[in-house]
Parts: C-alpha cells; sequence; structure tokens
C-alpha cells in the first residue's frame, strides 16, 4: 500500500515516548552492530576492571555464544542491577565528561546486549563471601542470586540478536564474524600489552580450538613485547620493522612501524591508538598513508603498531557510537607527529631493506636441499646421484682436484677477489660479478649481497631530484591567464584554509568572488597539468585527512617518472668501480633500500644460510 503525504500524518496522532524496551533494543543496533563489537565492549571493561589475565570464548561465530572471563576486580552485587541499565557507570561521573580515561564510559553495552540477546553475569569482588549472577532475556531481568566463582567477573552472551531478528539475518559467515572477533582481541591485545590474552573457539558438534594464547607482560610498560607482536601482526614483524618515538608540544607518538619492504596487500595490520583506545580514525590513517607516500608500491599497506599520547581534554572520544572514532582539537599538529616521526624512522634507517626478503628467497631455494638429502639432485636434462658430501657418481672423481680449465681461471678470478678485499668492511660490500646485466654482486664480511642496478640507481636518482626540488620550491611558473574554478560555498572555504600550506608547495590560490577558486601560479615541476582535476583531488584528500599531502604526492610522482628515465637501465654493462661506486651512493643515501615503487633493491644472503643451503651445516 502506497500513502500520500498527508495519509502518513493522519496516521501518527501525537508524539508518544517509546518504552524502555524499545529504547534498548534501538541502543542495541548503534552499539553493538555485530558479534566483534559486543567482544570489544566486554575486553574493554575487564581491562578497565585491571584484569591481568582475560580470556575470550566464542561459537559460530559469536552468534550462538560470546564468553569473556577475568580476574578483574569485579561487580559488587549491589551494583549488579545497576550495571544492565542504561547509562549506568562507575567510570565517569558529571563532573569529568572532558577528561575521559578509560575504555568504557557511556554505560550502553550491557543493556545493549540483554535487549539484543541472552545476558549472564557472574561476578565477585575481593573479601565478599560469595559470587553472584544475574541475567537479562531480550530485555527481560532475572534476580540476583548466589553462584559459584572464586575471582572476577564471568560475561556469557547467547543467541546473540534472536530479539532483533532483522540485524542477525544481516550478519556475515559464521567464519567472517570469527575473523572480526580475532582482528578485535589482536588489536585489544595490543592495546594492553601487560594483560594476557587468551582466544578460544568452541566448535557446535563439540571440541574447541585456541587460536591464540600470550602471557601477562606487567613489566612491559605500554609497549609489547617482541613476542607479541609477532603472534599478533606477522612472526617476522619485529626483525623487519623500527622503533617510532617522537613528541611535538604536547602530543607523543611511540611504536614500530614496518620496513617499506615488509609490507601487506591489505592493511588488517595496521594498529593505531589513542591514549589507550584503539581507533579507526581517518585522520590518522591519512596521515599513515602519507608517511609512506614515496616508499610502497600500489595497493600495498605497511604493518604498524603506533600509540599516540595526548591530553584527555584535548580529544573527543564521543563521536561515534562503538568509541571507534576521535576528534582532535589540532588535527594538524596530530598528522604533523604522524608524518615526522615515521619519515625519521625512516631516515634513520637509511638504506635498510626488510630481511624476511632474503628469508622468502632461501625458503624457495630449499626444495632442491631436500633432494640433495634424499640421494638424487635433478638438473634440466638429467638426475645425478648423490654419494656423501664430496662426490656424485657421475663419471666425475672427486673434486680434490681441479679440472685444467679451472686450474687456469682460477687466478684472475682470486687476484680481482684480492683488489677488492678491504672493500667488504661497508655495509653493502665489495662489488665481485655483475650478471645477465642487470644485478650486481657484492661480498660482505659474512656473506653476499645482490642488488638490483636499475631499481637502486633509481632510488638514487629520485632523492637527489627531490633534494633539488625542497631547495629550489619557491620556484613557481606564474599562470599567463589565471584560471577561474568554480566551486560549493563550502568547498572554497576549505581550500582557502590551507593556501598558506599549498603556496609552500608552489600552488598560489586565492578566494575569487563568492563560490570561485582563482589559481595564479603552479609548481613548475608539474608541467601544465588539469587544475581544476588538481584542486578536486585536493579537496577529496581535505575530506580524507590528506589535505596538502595530495599536492605533494603529484609532485613526488613527477619526480618519480623522472628518475626512472634518469637511472641506468638494464641491460648496461658496470664495470667493478662504477658498481662500487652505486653501492656507497646507497649507503649514503636514505631509503635506498627500496625504489620509488616500494620494491626491493637489494636482497642479503647470510654465509651460513648459503652453506646450509649446500648441506654443509
Amino acid at each position: 500500500m502506497c500513502f500520500l503525504r498527508h495519509d502518513r500524518f493522519k496516521l501518527v496522532q501525537k508524539i508518544k515516548k517509546l518504552s524502555e524496551h524499545s529504547i534498548n533494543r534501538i541502543a542495541a543496533g548503534e552499539v553493538i552492530e555485530r558479534p566483534a563489537s559486543a567482544v570489544k565492549e566486554l575486553v574493554e571493561n575487564s581491562i578497565d576492571a585491571g584484569a591481568n589475565q582475560i580470556e575470550v570464548i566464542f561459537s559460530e561465530g559469536g552468534k550462538s555464544l560470546l564468553k569473556v572471563v577475568d580476574d578483574g576486580i569485579g561487580i559488587a552485587r549491589m551494583d549488579l542491577s545497576l550495571a544492565i541499565q542504561r547509562h549506568a557507570t562507575s567510570k565517569i561521573t558529571d563532573l569529568n565528561l572532558d577528561d575521559i580515561k578509560t575504555l568504557g564510559f557511556r554505560g550502553e553495552a550491557l543493556p545493549s546486549m540483554g535487549a539484543a540477546g541472552s545476558l549472564s553475569i557472574t561476578s565477585r569482588v575481593e573479601g565478599s563471601e560469595s559470587a553472584f549472577n544475574i541475567r537479562v532475556d531480550a530485555g527481560v531481568v532475572s534476580d540476583i542470586k548466589p553462584a559459584a566463582l572464586s575471582k572476577g567477573t564471568i560475561v556469557e552472551l547467547t543467541r546473540l540478536f534472536h530479539a532483533t531478528p532483522a540485524r542477525l539475518k544481516f550478519l556475515r559467515t559464521d567464519r567472517s564474524e570469527a575473523r572480526a572477533i580475532t582482528d578485535m582481541v589482536r588489536s585489544l591485545a595490543l592495546a594492553a600489552p601487560e594483560v594476557g590474552f587468551t582466544l578460544i573457539e568452541q566448535y557446535p558438534e563439540g571440541g574447541q580450538r585456541k587460536v591464540f594464547s600470550l602471557e601477562p607482560h606487567p613489566d612491559t610498560g605500554k609497549l609489547p613485547t617482541n613476542e607479541r607482536l609477532n603472534r599478533l601482526l606477522d612472526k617476522g614483524f619485529a626483525e623487519n620493522s623500527f622503533m617510532v618515538n617522537y613528541q611535538i608540544e604536547e602530543a607523543e607518538i611511540v611504536g614500530f612501524c614496518s620496513l617499506p619492504t615488509f609490507t601487506k596487500g591489505i592493511s588488517n595490520s595496521q594498529f593505531l591508538f589513542v591514549n589507550g583506545r584503539p581507533v579507526k580514525d581517518r585522520l590518522l590513517q591519512g596521515a599513515l598513508r602519507g608517511a609512506y607516500v614515496d616508499h610502497l608500491a600500489k595497493n600495498k599497506y605497511p604493518l604498524v603498531v603506533l600509540y599516540l599520547t595526548y591530553p584527555a581534554d584535548l580529544v573527543d572520544v564521543n563521536v561515534h557510537p562503538t568509541k571507534a572514532e576521535v576528534r582532535f582539537r589540532n588535527p594538524g599538529l596530530i598528522r604533523a607527529l604522524i608524518v615526522k616521526s615515521i619519515h625519521e624512522g625512516l631516515q634513520r634507517e637509511g638504506h635498510r631493506s626488510a630481511p624476511a626478503i632474503s628469508s622468502q628467497l632461501l625458503g624457495k631455494a630449499r626444495p632442491g636441499l631436500d633432494n640433495y638429502r634424499q640421494g638424487q639432485v635433478t638438473t634440466e636434462n638429467r638426475t645425478i646421484s648423490v654419494q656423501g658430501d664430496d662426490s656424485v657418481s657421475d663419471g666425475m672423481n672427486k673434486l680434490d682436484e681441479f679440472p685444467p680449465w679451472l686450474e687456469n681461471a682460477l687466478p684472475s678470478i682470486t687476484s680481482s677477489l684480492v683488489e677488492s678485499e678491504n672493500d667488504y668492511r661497508y655495509p653493502l660490500g665489495a662489488a665481485i660479478v655483475q650478471f645477465h646485466k642487470k644485478f650486481i654482486v657484492s661480498q660482505t664480511p659474512n656473506g653476499i649481497i645482490v642488488v638490483d642496478q636499475h631499481a637502486a640507481h633509481e632510488r638514487l636518482v629520485y632523492e637527489k631530484l627531490k633534494k633539488q626540488f625542497v631547495e629550489k620550491r619557491s620556484e613557481t611558473k606564474r599562470l599567463l591567464v589565471p584560471e577561474i574554478i568554480e566551486f560549493a560555498t563550502s568547498e572554497v572555504e576549505l581550500i582557502i584554509e590551507i593556501k598558506d600550506e599549498l603556496a609552500q608547495l608552489g600552488l598560489v590560490v586565492e578566494e575569487f568572488g563568492q563560490g570561485a577558486i582563482c589559481v595564479r601560479e603552479i609548481p613548475s615541476l608539474l608541467g601544465n597539468p588539469d587544475v581544476k582535476s588538481l584542486l578536486q583531488d585536493i579537496l577529496e584528500g581535505l575530506i580524507e585527512g590528506n589535505s596538502t599531502n595530495i599536492v605533494e604526492q603529484k609532485i613526488n610522482e613527477v619526480i618519480s617518472r623522472m628518475s626512472c628515465h634518469g637511472s641506468i637501465r638494464a641491460g648496461r654493462t658496470l664495470t667493478i668501480p662504477e658498481m662500487n661506486e652505486l653501492l656507497r651512493e646507497m649507503e649514503k643515501t636514505p631509503h635506498s633500500g627500496q625504489c620509488n615503487h616500494g620494491r626491493p633493491t637489494y636482497i642479503e644472503m647470510k654465509l651460513a644460510d648459503i652453506e646450509r643451503l649446500f648441506g654443509r651445516t
């Protein structure tokens, strides 16, 4: 049936106040979006309660069971009935709404869960003669009863959304919801590195799987141990990352960021915390992209764990129902803090490349070693039987005596190596050979390094051009006819707010009447760009929190293209002195461990690993 506008008004006779039950069901849809949201609220309560150990158990993606067990201070019997009422909380008062220091504070989570499913809370405070339990099923509250529990709190949520079937049918598959729960607990385990965490998945048919278990580390402060980082992000993260520690005014940031050559194709390993609170904030994520802008290939994401500390009265954490977003009094300062801290870390790492790349190479080489140990080596044309470490039964004698052709070759090889021996002490060693006119092999005291000559030189040229641009940044091209571009009034205001920053990058704009921008100068390096498209990209960046990063990104893209054409091409033969000169320049140039597109410029293989490949250890 279709109602006309005046028909709808006839149906609504007067304004009515909804029942408490309906209010809770509506609130439940905002606070508890999916099972992972409930896990977040319950675990944050446990952390706020001072728990040392937290156990999370779920089944069928959290739809049939969510259970959180902690050893925190517990809830007193007289407070249990209050705990399930909306906006009842022990964490804030009317006097400190602007100074929130706990993860939870609204007092909405537990009543929302009780309205959306079947909720059971069992808790015991220190000194109490017994634990007590209260249950809420689809908003119906039971009496408080004695229960068995030695310490802490157990919250069990079953049949989530059975009271709101419309929400239930929009949940994803059990496996997708299970991944969301795992990601949520990973984030919270990094937010509270001093707390032990155990995550268990129970199967409906019986049995269970321990997803992970982390020991508490009360002495680590606010930074997680390398073991926890490797367990929750990637087993090679600690080895392939650098530490960040930076401060601007009252804002401070510490944490770990992966090297540009150690990345993922998805962004699920980027963990950002503000005053200990896990957040997914566009400003922070935009700043993170800006910090890595000319270091990563497209569609690649760094792995990061960053802890931002900022005065509580300068952060608004009450802007999103799930508290996943925050607002800063000075967003420009926060963005600068993230970008500068990561830039400083990347600068400090110099030419370092991710060791994981070498490990991947060794992993691909090991199958041949397995064949060797089984007694045969397969070549392109035939299989050779192996008899021990020093001989092969292919009509050849033991290699104690060199064949004549090898004896003749040895003197020239040896002499060239001896001449370069002093160069081995350099970080990237001494060049010994070029192969396929693409790659350089250098020798170090404890292994070898293989360098991609084009990628390495491309980065060197890129950094040189970028430095020249910074030194001559004031060079702009004045447009013979200023370009007038019309925008919405609100968009014009956004651009004018950052016109000083744009001018520093060589883009001179001013307001032209109402609803228009006048562009008078552009960076000379950009040539003849589509100015309207450039400003449109800047506007989109402002909305995403990138601001002037768009202009800088465009400039970097031009410099990148110039450096690609101006670098040593694959296929060019290099002399040993030329190779060594390239290596020395790489050692002096920041970020030379990866090219402009995020690919590694070199890989290192340790002598011990090479010997292991040949069965020598």
